[in-house]
C-alpha cells in the first residue's frame, strides 16, 4: 500500500498483459486502503516500444508525474483486458489523468522494464523530501565548522594516489594524521589541494563525505585496506592520445553555434572573447553574423567566413576542455591551423584574431577577377575536363574525390 502507481511495461498482448497484471495485483494490489487504489499505466501507449530505454522512459515519466503532481492518462486503455482477473486486488487503469498531490506521506511509484534483453527489472521511485522553506535562513557557506567539525557545504571528495597499493594506504594514513592535527582547515580546501596540486599516480583512492568525520573515517578505511561507504579504490589506465582536428573553409553552415551560445556558458564566453579580439580588424559583428542578423554580411564572403569559423572552432575546443578533454596534439588546415595554434599556446587569442582577419582580407584583395571552384571528382577526371579550358588550372588536391581549380570567373562558371 506504500506504492501509489505502477508504470507497467505493457505488452499489449493477451499473453504478456495478464502475466504482468497478475504480478502487480498479487504484490501491490492487495490489502489497500479503500480510498487508495493502485493506479496502473504505461508510457508505451504514448511513445510505442522504447526498446532498451523502456525502463528509463518509465523513470522519466514518473519523475515528471511527481513534479507535476498528476498521473498522466494511458492511451488506448479504456477497456480492461478480459484475460485478467481484476478482482484479485484494487488496481485501476489510468484511463484519465489522476491528481497525485504531495501530502503527509512520501509518494512512490513502481517501474517495470522488459527492455533489458527480455529480463524484467523493477525499481521503486520515491519523492525526495520537501524543499526547505524558502523564507528560512540560508546556512552559511563560509569555512566555519560547528563543534562536531561539520561543514555546511555539500559532499567533498578527497583523492590520494601512489605508485603502489601500499603507497595509497600510507598516503591515507599520513593525511589522517595531518587533518586531525589541523582542525581549522576547510575540508573543501583540502580536497581542492589534493585534486589540483599533487601528482596523480595510477593507484588511487577517492573518499567522499559530507563532514570531516565522514572523510576521516573513509581515509582510515583506505589506510587499513578495508572497504567502506563513500570509498572507491582502483588503478587508473593510461588513456589513448587525443587529437583535436580543426578543418578549413567548407565546414561552415548557416546558424552554426547559435544553439550553443544559448545553452553553453563556456562556449558563449569564449566566443565573446573571440569577438572582442576580432573587433579591431573587422567592420562586422561576429555575434550578428552567426545569428544571421539583419544587415550582417553572409558567410559567402571569405573575409567573414574564415574569422567566423576560427572563432567557432576555438570556442568548441573550450567546451571540450571544460568537460575535461584536453588534446595531446592539435592539427589544422587554413583558419583551422590558426585555431590549432591558439589551443597549443603558440598564438595568443589577440594575435590569432589579427592573423585570421588580415589573412582573409588579403585573400579577398589578391583574388582580383579570378576565383576558385571545388569539384567532387578525382584530379584525373578534372584534368581531362581542363584540356579544353586552358584558362583554368588545378589549384589543390584535397582528397581522392575533392579537387580545387582556379582561373577566370567566366571559365569557372562554364566549367
Amino acid at each position: 500500500a506504500d506504492v501509489d502507481v505502477v508504470e507497467a511495461h505493457g505488452t499489449g498482448t493477451s499473453l504478456g498483459d495478464p502475466i504482468e497484471a497478475q504480478a502487480v495485483l498479487a504484490t501491490y494490489g492487495r490489502d489497500r486502503p479503500a480510498d487508495r487504489p493502485l493506479w496502473l499505466g504505461s508510457v508505451k501507449s504514448n511513445l510505442g516500444h522504447t526498446q532498451h530505454a523502456a525502463g528509463l522512459a518509465g523513470v522519466m515519466k514518473m519523475v515528471l508525474a511527481l513534479r507535476h503532481q498528476e498521473l498522466p492518462v494511458t492511451l488506448h486503455a479504456t477497456e480492461p483486458s478480459a484475460h485478467i482477473d481484476w478482482t484479485m486486488g484494487d488496481v485501476r487503469l489510468l484511463v484519465e489523468p489522476v491528481p497525485w498531490p504531495a501530502g503527509d506521506r512520501p509518494r512512490r511509484a513502481g517501474i517495470s522494464s522488459f527492455g533489458i534483453s527480455g529480463t524484467n527489472a523493477h525499481l521503486i521511485v520515491e519523492e525526495p523530501p520537501l524543499a526547505q522553506d524558502p523564507t528560512a535562513p540560508t546556512p552559511s557557506t563560509s569555512s566555519v565548522f560547528d563543534q562536531d567539525g561539520e561543514s555546511p557545504a555539500s559532499a567533498t571528495a578527497w583523492l590520494v594516489s601512489a605508485p603502489t597499493t601500499t603507497g595509497v594506504a600510507a598516503q591515507a594514513e599520513r593525511l589522517v594524521a595531518h587533518v586531525s592535527a589541523h582542525p581549522e582547515q576547510d575540508p573543501a580546501d583540502v580536497g581542492w589541494s589534493l585534486a589540483s596540486t599533487r601528482t596523480r599516480f595510477e593507484h588511487r583512492a577517492v573518499v567522499l563525505g559530507a563532514t570531516r568525520g565522514d572523510l576521516l573515517d573513509g581515509l582510515s578505511a583506505v589506510a587499513a585496506g578495508h572497504p567502506a561507504t563513500g570509498v572507491r579504490t582502483g588503478v587508473a589506465t593510461t588513456p589513448d592520445p587525443t587529437v583535436f582536428v580543426f578543418p578549413g573553409q567548407g565546414s561552415q553552415w548557416a546558424g552554426m553555434g547559435r544553439e550553443l551560445v544559448r545553452t553553453s556558458p563556456v562556449f558563449a564566453a569564449r566566443l565573446a572573447e573571440c569577438e572582442q579580439a576580432l573587433d579591431p580588424y573587422v567592420d562586422w559583428s561576429l555575434s550578428e553574423v552567426l545569428a544571421g542578423g539583419e544587415g550582417a554580411p553572409g558567410l559567402e564572403r571569405v573575409d567573414v567566413v574564415q574569422p567566423a569559423l576560427w572563432a567557432v572552432m576555438v570556442s568548441l575546443a573550450a567546451v571540450w576542455q571544460a568537460a575535461g578533454v584536453w588534446p595531446d596534439a592539435v592539427v589544422g588546415h587554413s583558419q583551422g591551423e590558426i585555431a590549432a595554434a591558439v589551443i597549443a599556446g603558440i598564438l595568443t587569442l589577440d594575435d590569432a584574431a589579427q592573423v585570421v582577419a588580415l589573412r582573409s582580407q588579403a585573400l579577398t584583395a589578391l583574388s582580383g577577377h579570378g576565383g576558385m571552384l571545388s569539384i567532387a571528382e578525382s584530379v584525373d577526371l578534372v584534368e581531362v575536363r581542363l584540356t579544353v579550358r586552358p584558362g583554368v588550372a588545378v589549384a589543390a588536391v584535397n582528397g581522392p574525390d575533392a579537387t580545387v581549380v582556379s582561373g577566370d570567373l567566366a571559365d569557372l562558371r562554364e566549367l
